[in-house]
């Protein structure tokens, strides 16, 4: 019997990728400190450690970044950026937004978000085989986000393409910061916000021009154009990689379990638990990172101050001192510690509108397609160091 060598977890490493959850086992076991000499970076994994680090803003600093090439680049984060911030700016900044995304105003988009769906599965009427990400999961968010946002259906096709752009890297390499350093493609949406100061609407653009806040200088103001651009940019990319990646591994997971799929056509009412379920098992984003602003003594272990970390959510939800069966896939479990949307102050704004999203989607797409089958073997993942999910989808109705 050979002697099992050193447990070794590389992020951008697309074999590991591909099923990572046996390295992250190993990682809770055997290194829950683990150190990458590659790329100089550490690693939590455990549902505990990642807890504190989530919790702990003061030492597990998110004003670098929450991306691990971001961190290591050293780039000056522009203000407003939100998920690049700790509190107290962070929360006059979150606040803006937390009444936008508030549960009754989230719930109220059910209506739009149906419509986009029938429009976009009318289609598809008839058809044998099609793409379930470019056919239909792509498109969903994008235009949900496009709607909030105030940007025309004309362009939010362009708008996508080019935020899904910034996000890609090359297969088994980090994500390239741009020479100048910048972050995503603010100025993308100038031209959006320059005419809206003119032509004010009922969409979350004209709600940004108008808002009045007290920064941390106690001045009360209201966003400057520069800063109402990295709102819209942070948000149109999130608001469209996420949502899209949880209906693709939607679309997976129940062609791999038709019992559980056929359990939901005969009682919708069992989908939002099956949503909880596939966050838990297979989460959009697998890690957040953070600065470590000071020495950490963790499990024998020293993170020295100026470290970067990566706190492994995905880890965190198949830990299992917290879930029993933790790699079985399950639409009936108990989903209660749920770490894919974060935790503490930066847990996402936008995580009811994924589930309203993901439960419509799914709702409108198995009254039409009970049945569907995936070839596991030809999917490939889509390239990004942030998000994971299905490059392409195809799938074969029936």
């Amino acid at each position: 019997m050979g002697i099992e060598s050193p447990v070794y977890w590389d992020p951008f490493d697309p074999d590991i990728a591909r099923d990572p959850y046996p390295v992250y086992r190993r990682m809770r076991a055997e290194a829950p400190v683990y150190y990458n000499d590659v790329h100089d970076f550490y690693a939590l994994s455990r549902f505990e450690d990642v807890d504190r680090a989530l919790l702990d803003w003061q030492t597990f600093s998110s004003a670098k970044g929450p991306i691990l090439e971001i961190i290591k680049a050293d780039i000056e984060i522009p203000p407003g950026t939100l998920i690049m911030d700790d509190p107290p700016s962070h929360d006059i900044y979150r606040s803006l937004l937390s009444r936008v995304f508030t549960p009754k105003r989230v719930l109220s988009l059910e209506p739009r978000i149906r419509a986009y769906c029938v429009r976009s599965l009318d289609r598809l009427a008839g058809l044998d085989q099609f793409d379930l990400m470019t056919n239909f999961a792509n498109e969903i968010p994008m235009r949900v986000i496009g709607m909030l946002l105030g940007i025309p259906e004309d362009d939010q096709q362009t708008i996508r393409d080019k935020a899904d752009h910034n996000l890609r890297t090359e297969r088994g390499k980090p994500m390239q910061v741009p020479e100048d350093r910048s972050i995503g493609n603010p100025e993308l949406f100038a031209d959006y916000i320059d005419w809206r100061r003119d032509h004010p609407a009922d969409d979350l653009m004209t709600e940004l021009i108008r808002a009045e806040f007290e920064d941390v200088h106690g001045v009360r103001r209201t966003l400057t154009r520069d800063e109402i651009l990295t709102y819209v940019n942070v948000l149109a990319g999130a608001g469209n990689e996420t949502t899209a990646r949880l209906i693709g591994w939607l679309g997976s997971l129940l062609a791999e379990h038709p019992d559980q799929r056929a359990e939901l056509v005969a009682d919708p009412s069992l989908i939002p638990n099956a949503i909880e379920e596939t966050l838990r098992f297979e989460p959009i984003g697998h890690a957040i990172a953070r600065y470590v602003t000071t020495d950490v003594e963790l499990h024998g272990a020293t993170v020295p101050a100026g470290s970067a970390v990566t706190i492994i959510v995905a880890s965190a939800n198949r830990d299992e001192t917290r879930w029993d069966e933790p790699d079985r896939f399950d639409i009936h479990r108990k989903v209660h510690q749920l770490r894919t949307f974060g935790m503490g102050p930066h847990f996402c704004l936008g995580n009811a509108l994924a589930r309203l999203e993901a439960r419509v989607a799914l709702e409108e797409f198995l009254q039409r397609f009970p049945v569907w089958s995936v070839d596991r073997d030809v999917l490939e993942l889509s390239s990004t160091s942030t998000v994971r999910g299905w490059a392409a989808l195809p799938i074969t109705i029936g």
